[in-house]
């Protein structure tokens, strides 16, 4: 099982840069928010196999979770802001 290991591994990072790709060169805000969302997603799970759950825990909480969902209410607060200022 110890040689799937470094597979899932370079897998994860793969897809890690892929979704970061995507979050750079993406000119929807939301889609952009979601992969960079997906980023540290995956690196909570890279941590995970890479056997540090501690870390991997607090980069699903903080990094994934929390960020996603403050850059997501920022967002709407901007849009807020806009909507009021053009009306």
């Amino acid at each position: 099982m110890s040689h799937l290991l470094p597979w899932l591994a370079a897998l994860l990072c793969f897809a890690m840069l892929v979704a970061a790709v995507v979050a750079i060169r993406e000119r929807s805000t939301p889609v952009a928010i979601l992969a960079a969302g997906l980023v540290s997603l995956m690196a909570s799970v890279l941590f995970l196999v890479l056997a540090s759950p501690d870390v991997a825990m607090t980069e699903a909480a903080i990094g994934s979770g929390l960020t996603t969902f403050l850059l997501f209410f920022v967002l709407g607060r901007v849009r807020n802001v806009m909507e009021r200022d053009d009306g």
